[in-house]
């Protein structure tokens, strides 16, 4: 089988445990490959949800130079509003929580903005309804 389309998002970061720990917790991603990069020091690890053949790939750095920030973020669908607010109380007594949970209306949603250790934004959110756009192209558009 080949992959097509969209597979993967890579990051940097600084320590692999730190952003396993953070994405496991939040956004339901678990370990598929991991891997010494090119120095025996560096990690690479990828990470799915497993609900698509998609991979957020963390890549061991010195420094973390670049961040999806401010506006620019990964973004994961959680089953319930209760999850999202679940997760960003614990967020915010983690000290990560960046903003919400907000409802912004049909497209958008419910939703939080959380920091990863690294910076890097990751928006928790129900109801935006993305697969249903996707399933049906001309819904969306005026």
């Amino acid at each position: 089988m080949t992959d097509i389309g969209l597979t993967h998002v890579a990051l940097p970061i600084r320590d692999a445990e730190r952003s396993i720990s953070f994405w496991s917790r939040y956004a339901g991603m678990q370990v598929v490959h991991r891997r010494h990069g090119e120095s025996e020091d560096r990690e690479v690890v990828w990470l799915s949800d497993r609900t698509r053949p998609f991979v957020i790939v963390l890549i061991e750095a010195d420094e973390v130079d670049v961040v999806l920030a401010p506006i620019a973020h990964l973004g994961v669908g959680c089953p319930t509003r209760e999850d999202v607010d679940r997760l960003a109380a614990l967020a915010g007594a983690s000290g990560c929580l960046v903003r919400g949970p907000e409802d912004s209306g049909y497209p958008v949603g419910y939703w939080a903005f959380l920091r990863d250790p690294d910076g890097h934004i990751l928006e928790l959110s129900h109801g935006q309804e993305v697969g249903l756009a996707v399933a049906d192209p001309g819904q969306g558009i005026d």
